[in-house]
């Protein structure tokens, strides 16, 4: 399933590590937004990992949007489109 993710965080250090995070799942769209292609699996590790990061702090916000199979085909797009972004499509995350 595909899900938008964005996410409004003060701590430039939390906010750094979540970018770097989203990074190895996904797209960036714009500074704060990701789009990412994940399983059930995949989706649960990311916001466990996501939980633990900012557990405990009350300076943000990270939502995320699921987009049905229905609704992807209707995305439209102003300017670079997506796959042009190289969306990882892997279930390997390299580090």
């Amino acid at each position: 399933m595909r899900y938008v993710i964005s996410y409004d965080i003060e701590s430039d250090r939390t906010r750094r590590k979540l970018a770097k995070l989203l990074e190895g799942y996904g797209v960036r769209i714009q500074y704060s937004v990701f789009e990412c292609n994940l399983t059930d699996k995949r989706f649960q590790k990311l916001y466990k990992e996501i939980f633990q990061l900012t557990s405990g702090k009350s300076d943000g916000s990270v939502r995320f949007y699921s987009i049905c199979k229905n609704c992807e085909d209707k995305i439209v797009t102003i300017g670079k489109p997506l796959n042009e972004l190289k969306m990882l499509q892997s279930e390997v995350i390299i580090i």
